[in-house]
Formats: structure tokens, sequence, C-alpha cells
């Protein structure tokens, strides 16, 4: 599905919105129509009912834009020792073990022999731009990881978007960012 389709569009708006259209339809179909088609006229809607149902699913567990913001600036007062901590416990829960490195990779993260690169530290950054980006592919590649992970509080360049989603790199700021850390943050 295209990106800048409706429905694609409709699967990352809030699920309200699709629901929203379906009421809508019903309505000026109901209004608009003969007698002899209003049923039809107002089932056209039934697509961005499932769209609806589709993103309440995915929305399902998502922390409010207030707990997201709280979130970032919890993250954003840690020190980098304390955010590594918080990474490294994040990601042992999930099954990886860790292992902290230097240079353009802060971790390694390895699971069912699968390798993974995490670069962390410039997570303050206000923008992340192409170089650690273009770092970080030369760190994975020379410890022959499988894929790579740049975590960043920041805004993240179009440029650098684009470079991450050609190069296998995964972005991981803003809600994605406060998902990964909450039982850590709320441990602490």
């Amino acid at each position: 599905m295209s990106e800048k389709s409706l429905f694609a569009v409709l699967l990352r708006s809030p699920w309200w919105i699709s629901f929203v259209l379906v009421a809508v339809i019903a309505v000026v179909a109901g209004a608009l129509l003969p007698e002899q088609y209003k049923g039809v006229g107002m089932l056209g809607g039934f697509p961005f009912f499932v769209i609806g149902c589709m993103a309440l699913w995915r929305q399902r567990n998502l922390p409010s834009p207030a707990l997201v913001e709280k979130g970032l600036q919890n993250l954003g007062g840690m020190s980098w020792r304390d955010f590594s901590v918080v990474l490294d416990s994040a990601f042992t829960r999930q099954g990886y073990t860790v292992t902290q490195l230097t240079g353009a990779a802060d971790m390694l993260l390895e699971k069912k022999g699968v390798r993974t690169v995490v670069s962390a530290k410039r997570w303050k950054a206000a923008a992340m731009g192409l170089e650690p980006l273009r770092e970080l592919v030369a760190r994975r590649d020379a410890l022959e990881a499988s894929n790579s992970v740049c975590i960043s509080l920041g805004q993240v360049s179009t440029k650098a978007e684009e470079y991450a989603a050609e190069n296998r790199i995964t972005l991981i700021t803003g809600a994605d960012l406060v998902i990964l850390v909450d039982e850590e943050v709320k441990a602490l």
C-alpha cells in the first residue's frame, strides 16, 4: 500500500477519524440517495470501519501524547550513563544479550544468532543528520551485524530518514523510544 494512499494515512491517524468518516458516509448516503440505494450507499463506509478497527488495534497500547512528552522530558534529563543503563535493561528484558561498545556504535545486541548494533550516544542532539548514520553503517559492517538501530530524542532530518531506510537502520525516536524504555523508567 502506498504511504500516501487514503487508507495508509488513516492507519497512521487517530482511530476515531475513520469512524467519523463512516458516520459521515452513512448520513450523506441516507440523506442524498434514493430509498432503494440508501443501504448500499451506507455500506460504502465499511472499508473505513475496517481501517478504523485496524488503527484502534494498533493504537490500543500507545501512550497518550502527554505521556510521551513527559517520558521524553524524563529521558532528556538523564545522563548518558543512566540512559545507557536504561537501554541495556530494556534490551535485556526483550531477550537480547547486550555487549557495550565504543565508537560509532554503543551496544551490540545478540538474539538467536542475529546481531544488531545500536547507536545512542547522540540521543540528546537537537537534530540527527547523516554523519552518525554513515558511521553506524560502517561499524555494523565491520562487526558483521545484520541490523542497526539509531536512537535519538531530537528530530531526524529527511535525508537521514531516507538514508536509514536505504541502509537497514531502524530509527527509534519519540513515542517508540518511550515505549521501548517504559518499564525501566517506571522502575526508577
